[in-house]
């Protein structure tokens, strides 16, 4: 196969127009399917150069195989760019064809599912970004994958908008948008806004109004647009989706990733994980009388894997973890309802007071159980420490789930990212997007002052506006603050960041900084897709010092300059 695609190499340079595209589609489909996505792009790019695009159902095919790997799902995300641009140009001349080149869903949903599953989250962005500028409609399938790029992103105001057409559709569409609530409550814990996490377990578990639905099913055939941007501006891009609408088509299979939100007996469950995020947020707000309440409603929907042992589990949980405060707190919480826990939740309390030394609380609640009528009248002061029953809760598998989840929980917080970052982030990329570049500089400027380390978000949301604004020098400097971040390993660069880097300084001549970042790149082990580099260096800089030789400079500089032209074209392939 390598033969082949050489020899099609050959004819194309030779005599382009003896290849038919049917020829070029099965070639490339065959690469493919082989898993040689770098042959395979090749392909679909030289078919591409002559204004071809295989059909949407051979092409979903061919992409379905390249996007298996991580290279080839980078190939795949700058090969739809360069469709986009395509089909972009020819729709703005008019041009009747242009339809013929359009992407469709399905195309678009096998790509941003893999850089959901590669981490390519700037990627996936950018490939929402296209989808709205030509006009495809999202399905419910995107919805889902969509959800959990903007997660990955950090932007949350995007997905509260999404929740408002999700919170109404029809019962059956719910199992299928679990994902989308899953990533919606993680990026309220990513925010720390545990309010905002309480407010939408709540929507979760209320039932939804039936006029409402019924109302929003008179308008489910007219087009919803969601904005790309931010809701709050003007200027936003707008996507088309439909919430109910599904392609059933058997290629693509979107990997359930959930780890908050599970679908259960027909209705959406919290897991372990998510309780014990709301047990540590609370607790750690000293609000224990807010979660009690949270609890109570969970419980009563049986809206969590626990279902109506949820508050035992959760006060055992605490026990374990030696929170016998909070165990104590929940306790009463549950207790002035007028439904108390039962007597072996208090005993199993009263013996972990006695075992900690802590005799006067241990018999103030027992004076407590005895005022609830719980304390059998075989049982004295000082005599817990029969209760076996107690001691086979702390250990049964079932109940030290949450604790497990609990303990985990409390060792990654030491590991996760500051919530103040995602608050900037989302501030930086909302001014980028409305332009306000000297905004998003002070938001950033504010961010260090407070030592929050900025992420890869951060400097590509920078990157775009100053590349919006043309202000390329400005990214000359940005890069070294991204370089001393990374020495500083507080920040790792991923091929998504070197990528954006290289098309700006490409695009503002910036050659010597082009050649860094393809050392950096080559120090890491990076592949680089040479060819959008070397369209994006033909179309801006085609005749640049082609006739100058090195002898003929005039400065050092121009000297210096000429020698990373040269260096760039023999790393792309220019002759």
């Amino acid at each position: 196969m390598r033969k082949a695609c050489d020899l099609v190499l050959q004819i194309v340079r030779e005599k382009s127009g003896l290849l038919h595209d049917d020829t070029l589609t099965k070639l490339a489909l065959s690469l493919a399917r082989l898993q040689m996505p770098s042959p395979a792009s090749v392909i679909l790019r030289l078919m591409l150069d002559k204004g071809c695009v295989p059909s949407m159902h051979l092409l979903s095919l061919v992409v379905f195989h390249i996007v298996k790997s991580e290279i080839g799902t980078h190939l795949s995300s700058n090969y739809l760019f360069q469709v986009c641009d395509l089909y972009n140009c020819l729709n703005d001349k008019k041009v009747h064809h242009a339809v013929t080149v359009k992407l469709d869903t399905l195309v678009f949903n096998l790509v941003l599912d893999a850089c959901v599953k590669f981490k390519l989250s700037l990627k996936g962005l950018r490939l929402i970004e296209l989808m709205s500028l030509t006009g495809t409609m999202a399905d419910a399938h995107s919805i889902v994958i969509i959800s959990q790029i903007l997660e990955m992103n950090g932007l949350r105001d995007e997905m509260q908008e999404l929740k408002d057409h999700i919170d109404r559709v029809s019962a059956a569409y719910v199992c299928h948008y679990c994902q989308f609530y899953d990533s919606l409550l993680s990026l309220h814990f990513k925010f720390n806004d545990i309010d905002a996490a309480a407010k939408l377990v709540l929507d979760m578990t209320s039932s939804h109004n039936c006029n409402v639905k019924k109302e929003y099913g008179k308008h489910l055939q007219n087009p919803c647009f969601i904005s790309i941007g931010s809701p709050n501006l003007r200027s936003a891009l707008k996507i088309h989706i439909e919430p109910e609408q599904m392609c059933k088509d058997f290629v693509l299979k979107v990997e359930s990733r959930q780890v908050l939100i599970f679908y259960r007996g027909g209705k959406l469950v919290l897991s372990n994980r998510a309780l014990a995020k709301f047990i540590s947020g609370y607790k750690k707000d000293g609000r224990i009388g807010e979660l009690s309440k949270l609890l109570l409603i969970i419980q009563g929907e049986l809206c969590s894997v626990a279902g109506s042992s949820l508050c035992f589990d959760v006060i055992s949980s605490c026990i374990q973890l030696g929170w016998l405060e909070c165990a104590h707190d929940i306790l009463d919480d549950i207790e002035v309802t007028g439904f108390p826990m039962g007597q072996d939740m208090y005993l199993l309390l009263v013996s972990t007071y006695q075992k900690r030394g802590l005799q006067r609380e241990a018999k103030a609640l027992l004076k407590q159980m005895k005022k609830v009528g719980l304390l059998n009248k075989g049982l004295s002061d000082d005599a817990t420490d029969k209760h076996n029953l107690c001691e086979k809760t702390l250990n049964s598998p079932g109940k030290t789930d949450l604790a497990i989840a609990l303990a985990q929980i409390l060792k990654d917080e030491d590991q996760t990212i500051f919530p103040l970052v995602y608050n900037f982030n989302s501030s930086i990329f909302f001014f980028c997007k409305a332009r306000m570049i000297e905004d998003a500089l002070k938001t950033y400027r504010r961010m260090l002052s407070m030592n929050v380390q900025p992420t890869s978000q951060t400097f590509s949301f920078l990157m775009c506006g100053y590349s919006s604004l043309g202000m390329y020098r400005e990214i000359t400097i940005l890069w070294g603050d991204i370089k001393r971040f990374m020495k500083s390993d507080n920040l790792v660069g991923n091929r998504d960041l070197y990528e954006l880097l290289l098309l700006n300084f490409l695009r503002g001549g910036y050659f010597e900084r082009v050649m860094e970042v393809i050392s950096h790149m080559r120090d890491h082990n990076m592949y680089a897709d040479k060819w959008i580099y070397k369209i994006e260096f033909l179309r801006l800089h085609k005749n640049l010092y082609r006739s100058l030789k090195a002898s003929n400079t005039r400065t050092e500089a121009q000297s210096k300059r000429l020698e990373h032209v040269q260096e760039f074209r023999k790393w792309v392939g220019i002759d």
